[in-house]
């Protein structure tokens, strides 16, 4: 996922009002007497905001993998189920690591 134009100027001013056409810089839009933010501004927090984004890759695909609610809730009263869930959720830390 790429962080958009618009995702980024509200993290920098959530109150901002605006309008961008095709994710172009060329065509913000600032609307209701919002102060322009400049376009370096927002590339820089672009670039942090994906930066954030991409750190937690790993964190999305655990989710992804790991065991269902109902996979959980059976291994809760099955100790042998347990066991199969503790060794999956350790597969996929070690597949996906930090």
């Amino acid at each position: 996922m790429t962080i958009s134009i618009i995702k980024t100027i509200q993290a920098i001013n959530p109150n901002a009002k605006v309008t961008v056409n095709a994710e172009d810089f060329e065509q913000i839009v600032w609307l209701d007497g919002t102060t322009p933010i400049s376009k370096d501004d927002i590339l820089a927090k672009q670039t942090e905001l994906q930066t954030d984004y991409d750190a937690l890759e790993y964190q999305r695909k655990r989710k992804a993998e790991y065991p269902s609610i109902e996979e959980l809730v059976v291994a809760l009263y099955d100790t042998e189920d347990k066991l199969v869930i503790e060794t999956k959720r350790a597969a996929i830390k070690a597949k996906y690591p930090k």
